[in-house]
């Protein structure tokens, strides 16, 4: 009896561990969308290179066993062109689809693939969005199958906002984004949250212009001047970014800071140069001089690619998806859903959490700073020879904000 006892167990345990590994082997087809024309384009290449960067750095070793194999698509900037992105993605045999670049492709996605799982159980779809941070997305419109990496446009704000108030020389801000969903929130809440957290602040400008439409910003920054600003609150992103510091530095807009979501990304540091040292600064989930293995990474990107790693977002969708296969003990993205939803993983910046009511991930922010690379904070950006310094960390909690998601769950 003892010996058929150790046998039993020993079965078990056997067919546990082959459980835990069942998709060990299993290729895993991503599709990515984004911007590869337009002014965009070399944004959309930056990220596209990161995520077939982290393909390879995932495929040789992953905790998972899987193979990751990558389907990328040029979406033009464009949901309708997203739309039809998506569908050769499927069609090529896609379970999983990264995009990040606006809200307007992202909805693109979480519509089709509402209509498409419901229609076709089996044979679903999961989005990880790793960079499209309209709040709406997981709040009025958000869905079971779409999972975000990013701090959306309100967390931000909100930590953004919070390191601004205990600045007294901040006494007139000017607002300046594209005139999109993204865009208009972040206008929103900074009026909001300076009202709450600095009533004495005078708001001296208010403008949203086309999305990557302006080649010549030289017109706002006259505004910006005329106005008095002493700081200006920008979501701009890619060349609408690039081109509105080049505008600030032209003009000698020297006396005023600007306040960013975006200005490590590609084209930024080398619009900002020497001219903007001191006077950017940018809210994010991480910075170029994080340490540990995700400097590693980035270091061996650049030396690869000639070219900064600017979307590390990227590296906790795989990282993510890896915790999730084994935990599921599957690839299917139905168990790969229900795994996500409230999972705690480790990633660059320590233990995060996929938030079960609205899927919007829980993770810390930093304010960092443009200033001269060097001692602590080594990291040259787009060989500018400066780099965006962190100056204050938040825990997650104090960016966190209420959801008003009313999840349908299949």
């Amino acid at each position: 009896m003892p010996r058929a006892i150790k046998s039993v167990a020993f079965c078990a345990m056997l067919l546990s561990a082959t459980a835990s590994f069942a998709q060990k082997g299993e290729t895993v087809k991503v599709a990515w969308l984004d911007p590869l024309s337009g002014l965009m384009a070399a944004v959309g290449t930056n990220q596209l290179k990161t995520t077939q960067f982290m393909v390879e750095e995932f495929n040789k070793k992953n905790t998972s066993g899987v193979k990751f194999e990558l389907i990328a698509i040029d979406n033009k900037l464009s949901p309708q062109e997203t739309t039809s992105a998506l569908r050769s993605a499927m069609d090529q045999g896609a379970r999983y689809v990264m995009q990040g670049n606006g809200s307007g492709p992202a909805l693109a996605i979480i519509d089709a693939l509402e209509k498409h799982n419901a229609r076709n159980p089996g044979k679903e779809l999961v989005y990880i969005n790793y960079a499209a941070v309209d709040p709406d997305l997981t709040n009025s419109k958000c869905s079971y199958w779409h999972f975000r990496l990013d701090a959306d446009t309100s967390m931000k704000m909100e930590a953004l906002t919070t390191f601004m108030k205990d600045l007294p020389e901040i006494k007139k801000v000017y607002l300046l984004n594209q005139n999109y969903a993204h865009g208009q929130q972040v206008s929103k809440f900074a009026k909001q949250n300076l009202k709450d957290k600095r009533p004495d602040i005078e708001i001296v400008g208010d403008d949203l212009h086309p999305l990557a439409q302006v080649r010549d910003f030289a017109p706002y920054i006259a505004k910006i001047k005329a106005s008095g600003a002493d700081s200006v609150i920008t979501g701009n992103w890619g060349s609408d970014l690039a081109l509105l510091i080049k505008s600030a530095n032209d003009a000698g807009l020297n006396n005023v800071k600007f306040y960013t979501y975006y200005a490590y990304g590609t084209g930024a540091p080398t619009a900002m140069g020497s001219g903007a040292d001191g006077r950017v600064f940018v809210v994010g989930y991480g910075h170029y001089n994080m340490g540990g293995d995700i400097q590693r990474i980035m270091g061996e990107y650049k030396k690869k690619m000639n070219d900064d790693m600017v979307q590390t977002s990227i590296y906790h969708a795989f990282a993510m998806l890896d915790t999730a296969f084994v935990r599921a003990r599957s690839t299917d993205p139905v168990k790969v859903a229900a795994t996500m939803e409230g999972m705690k993983f480790k990633s660059f910046n320590g233990e995060i959490e996929m938030r079960k009511a609205d899927h919007q991930l829980q993770q810390g922010l930093w304010i960092t700073k443009w200033q001269k690379a060097g001692g602590k904070f080594p990291y040259d950006a787009e060989n500018t020879g400066y780099t965006m310094a962190p100056v204050k960390y938040y825990e997650s909690y104090v960016a966190s904000t209420p959801t008003t998601c009313q999840m349908k769950r299949p």
